[in-house]
């Protein structure tokens, strides 16, 4: 029975994969407005795939090095070892390169699309832009266990035959391909993103006084195009990496199990049929996306993403009882023993971790809520006590996030060991496929109200799509604490994993190198995000200068009777994006390597745990502050921000412009340094857990 459940997860990618193609057919399908809208979207189109052309081209060559690196440091005679870690990881880059091509491929056609469903109503809008993001949800998914799952069965079936362990130190390397895409992808998107929204804030909304997506402003289309490669290539990368290594860190932490080393490979394709699952829920919830005029577009997201999360939890209990050992798995060398019951609790406290990390990162970065209104309120006394309320705000939220993993990380260890925590962070991904797609429908909300404001639609137009925006600032939001909240809990099982396979039991605190990688592991997270930030902040001033200059030396350009050159700003976004992004990538993959061969697995079992604690509460602040100053900024906008005191304070107002340099400093925080660091968090334990084999003990 076993051999054939090892079909069942390349058979679900496939279907992912066959309902993302339906669901792009169908967006290909709908109308996409006038001959300008389409013109204006062309542009989009053309400068996000142009970037995603010249970003493949630079880590196809990265991906060569590293796999040459791989297959000659995996050679020679081993039980464990093999140089085709080099294959997986070629696939893994492969998968999570072309799981973006697709995304954003759709995205760039979703969004005019969107706008023209905008002249019709609100729920024809929100069905268009949620099914573009489908595709991305559906694409990651579906490569991702298309990939992983035919690799296994490749390894187990045909070249290792009885060798597991050779066969997931080999699929490991899945895994790494899959990090590096997504840390480059993250940090390259964000400094383009930012770079671009950045220039066109404060020039053209600050110092010019035109409105959000005015056509005379030149960096509107480099922002438009940003949003696409930041926030639909990037994430879709970043929960690609998530989603294998939640599942691989299982399969090789099920290793310990006596059964297992018995031959009963169960609690090895578990993971495998866990995700499977998954794709089959998040099929299902799309289906409950659904809203009307009028309506409340956030509800009908939330039923369809909580739907899918309730499904899942009843499915893994029945996988699990289905399946499971009878009498339960016994961990080698203790008395431990796991039954299907602790399998399925596991799966929910998972999921129930993810679903409380994004209610609380929705509460500190929505419109409304104590925490925005509070900066908006100390906007009024000027940009200092602006940027006083964001950071002081960004440096709460982190606490109860990360009470909530450490409890769900306590808990699933309770009920199902190290096993049990890599189960939960499964569970809190397995419905990635439509928590993606609630993440891409921001992105493509957001380019339909640019689409809107730079092709002149009615103003009920752009009112549905500003609706849509609004809600998919807090679907970003909510998806970035998912993200970071998944990484914390797929760290520690790709680390428990590491631990496994290098030969450590523990680790001693009280060695000098073990403090000692405490501490560099605990400052990598600030060098890694200056450098993002510095990064951002050199490009930012390139946009800037470039767009005075056009307003300088375009005759009519701020009158609207001349045309802005777009390109050029594209131009210096994509140029600035891939020359700043790969030092910090290089920094990820490099550090933990030069550690570990130079101190051991111990001392670098210390520097991951240290780049653990300092990544995750660090990312929590950047994104949840940079959430919360974007959304302080848009309160003075529509009708204006009221204070305590009754006070009205308009768009335009000092405390407006106070509130746009707070959400200019929260961009690079919330759109770039934050959501990598959950990546970085995850790159470092991974290329730890590839090279545990050479250093181990």
């Amino acid at each position: 029975m076993t051999e054939t459940l090892l079909y069942a997860a390349p058979i679900a990618g496939l279907l992912a994969l066959a309902f993302a193609w339906f669901k792009a057919a169908w967006v290909i399908r709908q109308d996409a407005g006038t001959p300008e809208m389409v013109e204006i979207a062309g542009r989009i189109r053309e400068g996000a795939m142009a970037f995603l052309a010249r970003e493949y081209k630079v880590l196809a060559i990265f991906v060569a090095l590293v796999a040459v690196l791989l297959g000659v440091s995996n050679a020679g005679d081993s039980t464990v070892r093999t140089p085709l870690i080099a294959l997986s990881f070629v696939v893994g880059a492969c998968a999570s390169g072309l799981a973006g091509y697709f995304g954003m491929r759709v995205a760039t056609s979703a969004n005019v699309r969107t706008t023209a469903a905008a002249r019709i109503d609100l729920a024809t809008a929100l069905r268009v832009a949620f099914s573009g993001g489908s595709v991305m949800g559906m694409s990651v998914v579906g490569l991702a266990l298309l990939g992983l799952g035919s690799l296994f069965w490749v390894f187990t079936t045909w070249l290792f035959p009885g060798e597991l362990e050779r066969s997931l130190s080999a699929l490991t390397g899945f895994s790494m391909g899959a990090s590096s895409i997504a840390l480059f992808a993250r940090v390259g998107g964000g400094i383009y993103t930012k770079a671009a929204d950045v220039g066109a804030d404060l020039v053209g909304k600050v110092e010019s006084g035109l409105p959000e997506d005015d056509p005379r402003n030149p960096a509107v289309i480099a922002d438009n195009v940003g949003d696409n490669v930041g926030d639909v290539a990037g994430m879709g990368a970043d929960l690609f990496e998530s989603y294998v290594g939640a599942i691989v860190g299982a399969m090789v932490l099920a290793l310990s199990f006596v059964e297992v080393q018995n031959g009963d490979l169960i609690p090895i394709v578990l993971p495998l049929l866990i995700a499977a699952g998954g794709i089959l829920c998040a099929i299902l919830g799309t289906f409950l996306v659904r809203t009307r005029e009028g309506g409340n577009p956030q509800h009908a997201l939330d039923t369809g993403a909580f739907g899918a999360a309730g499904l899942m939890a009843a499915a893994t209990f029945f996988l699990a009882q289905a399946l499971w050992p009878e009498g339960g798995v016994h961990v080698a060398g203790t008395s431990v023993v796991i039954g299907w019951l602790d399998v399925g609790f596991a799966t929910v406290i998972g999921l129930a971790t993810g679903v409380a990390v994004g209610i609380i990162t929705s509460y500190y970065c929505s419109m409304g809520k104590p925490p925005v209104m509070s900066i908006a309120e100390q906007s009024r006394t000027g940009h200092a006590t602006n940027i006083i309320a964001g950071l002081g705000v960004g440096m709460r939220s982190t606490a109860l996030p990360v009470l909530v993993i450490a409890l769900g990380v306590v808990g699933s260890a309770h009920v199902a060991g190290l096993y049990g925590v890599a189960i939960a962070a499964l569970g809190m991904l397995s419905t990635t496929g439509i928590q993606l797609a609630v993440d891409a429908y921001g992105p493509i909300a957001d380019n339909a109200g640019g689409i809107a404001e730079m092709s002149h639609q009615a103003t009920e137009v752009r009112e549905r799509t500003d609706k849509l925006d609004a809600v998919g600032n807090t679907t970003a939001a909510i998806g970035k604490g998912f993200a970071i909240g998944s990484a914390a809990l797929t760290a520690l099982a790709l680390f428990a994993a590491f631990g496994q396979q290098s030969g450590i039991s523990g680790i001693d605190i009280s060695k000098p190198t073990v403090m000692a990688g405490l501490f560099l592991g605990g400052a990598l997270p600030f060098l890694f995000s200056s450098m993002a930030m510095q990064a951002v902040g050199e490009a930012a001033m390139e946009m800037i200068d470039e767009v005075r200059r056009q307003f300088r030396e375009i005759p009519g350009l701020l009158e609207g009777t001349a045309r802005p050159d777009t390109a050029r700003c594209v131009d210096i976004s994509t140029s600035a994006a891939l020359k700043r992004m790969l030092l910090p990538g290089a920094l990820a993959i490099i550090s933990p390597v030069v550690f570990g061969f130079a101190f051991g697995p111990e001392a670098l079992g210390g520097f991951l745990a240290g780049v653990t604690v300092s990544g995750v509460t660090l990312a929590i602040f950047m994104s949840n502050a940079g959430g919360a100053w974007d959304n302080a900024k848009k309160s003075f906008e529509g009708g204006g921000f009221k204070s305590k005191d009754g006070t009205l304070f308009p768009k335009g107002s000092e405390a407006h412009s106070a509130a746009v340099v707070g959400d200019t400093v929260g961009d690079p925080f919330k759109d770039t340094a934050g959501p990598s660091l959950n990546i970085l968090v995850k790159l470092i334990a991974v290329v730890a857990l590839v090279i545990a084999p050479l250093i181990a003990i």
